[in-house]
């Protein structure tokens, strides 16, 4: 049962990852476009995004190759979330109202 306990503590940690990951790069761009200096916002982005992932996954995983596929696997289930959620509605949607 801790064993159980701990593969959904790391696929939730992927998830959290990934929604700031995302979600940060969503964010970035949309900041990005309408700013002065574009390049730092979008350089200063991957930096701490990057640190924050890479950090995230090495600290999970702690040399368990389990954990550290759980973490990627909700890493790339907040992938499809975020993107699903950050969408534009498309003409002619059936669901844009």
């Amino acid at each position: 049962m801790n064993e159980l306990w701990t593969f959904a503590l790391a696929l939730a940690a992927g998830i959290l990852i990934g929604m700031f990951f995302f979600g940060g790069l969503w964010w970035t761009v949309q900041k990005g476009i309408s700013s002065k200096h574009p390049a730092l916002w979008f350089f200063g982005s991957l930096i701490l995004r990057m640190s924050l992932a890479l950090s995230g996954f090495y600290w999970i995983g702690h040399g368990h190759w389990d954990r550290l596929l759980l973490c990627l696997a909700g890493f790339l289930i907040a992938r499809f979330a975020v993107k699903r959620f950050t969408e534009s509605p498309k003409e002619g949607d059936a669901h844009a109202s």
